[in-house]
């Protein structure tokens, strides 16, 4: 995956289960997903998430998979998280003995989840200038009216937009930023363009370039082209 990979295992409590390990967090928009090995035999896994201020929350309790969706107990993304993987039998979840357990690296949702892929909702070349309207992406936290927050919502100013556009057929590439849904840049009216956009936080020493969206191009150049060919045609046809 694109995310970050955390690796980490600390063994408590009763030894004679076998514990978790290889423990990933993968975080995609706030989409958190968290994933370990091995696949239990006789026993099952419980997670719980540990904020440094948050209660504890228990997570797909009892479960024999080895990935649990984390995300709405990581709300608070500023907030800086651990996993503990318990290994339990049903009944020892009713007792007082602490069961044995593997811990994860530190997880802070708003430092460490991936940029998702902008989608380009519009595009024009026009004359010699090329405009590309964009979205951001969707979280999975809800606004109180139940609408999606999107990751603008979140970061806010900490989130810019940079475009990266190039001539058809070119290996030469230039880039815009912008904190806005639009770009507005200056072309060849005669040539086709490509590009493509990419989410970035500047204020971040890791992660700081999202993924990349869709390469689309232009298609004006083409256009003029054809029509000098279709007046030609007509030309040599009206000739005969």
């Amino acid at each position: 995956m694109t995310d970050s990979t955390l690796l980490f295992s600390v063994f408590k409590g009763n030894p004679e289960l076998p514990t978790a390990v290889n423990i990933t967090w993968s975080s995609i928009n706030f989409k958190t997903i968290l994933q370990w090995q091995p696949k239990p035999s006789g026993y099952f896994y419980t997670v719980e998430i540990h904020g440094q201020i948050s209660d504890t929350k228990k997570k797909c309790i009892l479960t024999t998979e080895t990935e649990c969706d984390v995300t709405d107990a990581l709300r608070n993304v500023k907030e800086t998280y651990t996993a503990h993987i318990l290994s339990v039998t049903s009944s020892r979840m009713d007792n007082f003995e602490e069961p044995p357990f593997a811990a994860s690296e530190k997880f802070t949702p708003y430092n460490q989840t991936v940029l998702g892929k902008p989608e380009i909702r519009n595009y024009t070349q026009k004359g010699s200038k090329l405009n590309v309207v964009f979205q951001d992406p969707l979280t999975p936290y809800t606004f109180p009216n139940g609408s999606f927050q999107s990751i603008r919502d979140i970061f806010q100013h900490d989130l810019e937009y940079k475009l990266y556009y190039w001539k058809d057929q070119s290996s030469g590439k230039k880039d815009v930023t912008t904190k806005s849904h639009t770009f507005e840049i200056s072309v060849d009216s005669t040539k086709n363009y490509c590009f493509y956009i990419q989410g970035i936080i500047p204020s971040r020493r890791e992660n700081r370039n999202g993924q990349e969206s869709t390469v689309l191009c232009t298609s004006v150049g083409r256009n003029i082209l054809d029509g000098r060919y279709l007046l030609k045609f007509v030309i040599q046809s009206l000739a005969f």
